[in-house]
């Protein structure tokens, strides 16, 4: 592919999705949203993204009641398609799924412990931290958890690290409930990560979308494939809506990270380039290319 402007490709690709609070025997959603529908939706709009993710991070709240069947309908879903574009999946525990079924329906694992897991993408490492707290909805990281995090980021990872976590440690002014279940402590995570080689935290949580900074590391919150909160509600504390719903596409290049976000729905289209052009342009020199692009005065402004 022909680069067109001063960046060269990304080093990494990464799909970031969240909240598909997956629910057992079909059934819907506060009685109206079809959960499963809407992951599929997601993942056949990630098919058109291009390049192709080489990871698919998950994010949390993959079952909505911890649920067997959920974890066993979600595997069934992801794992086919990210075998067939070739990406690796990093699932990420959240406050509704339970550590036990979690463990068994997507690890194959009888361990009911603590979820860290870690990945390695092409040089890329992507850590899986469980902020999940049994039987509750807020956020932690154990004394142990910080250490095995710690322990794990004295080696770098050749291309840096992402932590995928499910609460997201950063303000939260657009959604004040969810500071009543934000993640404790955060101190001490930044005191742990301050210094290392990670570049870049990755949350889900919210159920919509936010960015921040924290410990100097960027923060990414992406939105829910289930509903959506609604940041803007009228005489409403909190307000979940089934609309928005979004994923995030994280590209990598060697110096920074860059996020866009995919919304699930494709909206009405009112103007369009072909892909043919885009097909055209490898065979166009470049400056050609630029001036039909910027001319207002061009066929391609016209």
């Amino acid at each position: 592919m022909k680069q067109l402007g001063q960046y060269a490709a990304p080093r990494h690709v990464v799909a970031h999705l969240s909240d598909p609070h997956l629910i057992g025997g079909g059934r819907l959603h506060y009685g109206v949203i079809d959960n499963v529908d809407h992951l599929r939706r997601t993942l056949d709009r990630l098919a058109a993204v291009q390049p192709v993710p080489q990871a698919l991070v998950f994010t949390g709240d993959l079952a909505d009641r911890g649920e067997p069947e959920a974890y066993a309908t979600l595997r069934g879903i992801v794992e086919p398609f990210a075998a067939e574009i070739g990406a690796v999946v990093v699932w990420t525990m959240g406050n509704h799924d339970e550590r036990a079924p979690y463990a068994r329906g997507l690890f194959d694992s009888d361990d009911a412990g603590p979820q860290d897991r870690v990945h390695e993408v092409d040089g890329l490492r992507i850590v899986a931290l469980d902020t999940s707290v049994p039987g509750h909805h807020h956020g932690e990281l154990a004394p142990e958890q910080l250490g095995w995090l710690s322990e794990v980021l004295t080696t770098p990872a050749e291309h840096g690290t992402l932590l995928a976590m499910h609460h997201p440690p950063l303000p939260l002014p657009m959604l004040r409930a969810a500071e009543l279940i934000e993640l404790h402590e955060q101190q001490a995570l930044a005191d742990v990560i301050t210094g290392t080689d990670v570049r870049g935290i990755l949350a889900g949580h919210l159920h919509l979308t936010t960015w921040s900074t924290f410990a100097g590391v960027p923060v990414s919150v992406t939105s829910a494939s289930c509903y959506t909160s609604d940041p803007a509600p009228v005489d409403r504390f909190v307000s979940g809506v089934d609309a928005n719903q979004a994923f995030t596409m994280v590209h990598a290049y060697d110096d920074r990270l860059v996020h866009t976000l995919v919304p699930l729905e494709r909206g009405v289209e009112v103007s369009h380039i072909g892909s043919d052009v885009a097909e055209a342009l490898e065979t166009v020199p470049l400056e050609q290319a630029r001036e039909l692009a910027s001319s207002k005065t061009s066929e391609f402004n016209s």
